[in-house]
């Protein structure tokens, strides 16, 4: 006979299961993006109402963006370098107007771009427009201009495709996962470190979804940076730097990107296409 421990662990599994599947169908299917030269069409799949999760997100991540530049504020850590600022915020506002080829909404957002001094090689753009790049991303890896715009283009890119919305029920299924194997463990008499558990169902559910979620940012990055007349050859070079500057443990930025191989062939291909939209941007005389 079951015990009384071994029947509540089982419906307790029975529960997670349940959740679980909830969460991974219980999705709006949607198109955030138009498809561009580039191609990106894929459908994706938004947990309950897309626009009041596009509301809320934005809002959460205005939240966090102002507390974020609060606090690098208040540790003299914002905007260090004038010349810098207005160097990334050049770059910016080059890309910002491209977006209208994915999204005509996007050129409203409240978009805002700022630099924090942090040794860190990273920078992201939340939900909504809120920009952050970090001095070491710029001053370790010495990037152009074209390298740069690579970097920011990627990560507007995020933002226009709504990936952090689209990853929310896979990263609540991936936390509802590793509970359910840690009591499947207990159930089996099998001790599960939780490190190990929570490692298992990200990289089944949630982080095969952002290798896709990367690879759409690498081209639509590629294509806004071409036609603001930055090239888009210096992707390549960019994400070799990335590769190189940290060895065994790659920056936090390259956490969850294709394999370099796959990426930086990706990334030749993708340019090669774009290439007529950076020369006609050229031709049109697009400031450097």
């Amino acid at each position: 006979m079951k015990s009384r421990w071994q029947s509540r662990q089982i419906r307790a599994l029975g529960f997670l299961c349940g959740l679980t599947a909830l969460l991974l169908t219980g999705c709006q299917t949607i198109q955030t993006t138009q498809p561009g030269a580039v191609g990106v069409t894929r459908t994706q799949s938004i947990m309950g109402d897309h626009t009041q999760g596009t509301r809320e997100m934005n809002q959460e991540s205005a939240l966090a963006y102002t507390t974020t530049i609060k606090d690098a504020q208040k540790k003299n850590q914002l905007n260090p370098d004038k010349a810098q600022t207005e160097r990334v915020r050049r770059i910016a506002d080059r890309l910002i107007p491209q977006v209208v080829i994915f999204r005509p909404d996007a050129r409203s957002w409240a978009w805002e771009v700022n630099v924090i001094e942090s040794k860190e090689i990273n920078a992201w753009c939340m939900p909504g427009g809120k920009i952050a790049v970090f001095t070491g991303l710029i001053e370790q890896l010495k990037l152009t201009d074209d390298e740069l715009a690579a970097v920011i283009g990627h990560e507007i890119s995020h933002a226009l495709r709504e990936h952090a919305l689209e990853r929310k029920p896979r990263v609540l299924a991936a936390q509802v996962g590793s509970i359910g194997l840690l009591l499947g463990g207990a159930f089996m008499g099998i001790d599960i470190p939780p490190d190990l558990a929570n490692s298992a169902s990200m990289a089944a559910l949630a982080l095969p979804n952002s290798r896709e979620q990367e690879t759409e940012a690498d081209r639509m990055g590629l294509e806004l940076a071409a036609r603001a007349g930055f090239d888009p050859r210096a992707a390549v070079t960019l994400w070799q730097k990335m590769g190189q500057a940290g060895g065994s443990a790659p920056p936090k930025i390259l956490s969850s990107h294709p394999p370099s191989e796959e990426r930086q062939a990706d990334l030749r291909a993708t340019s090669q296409v774009v290439m007529p939209l950076y020369e006609e941007a050229r031709k049109n005389g697009t400031p450097r």
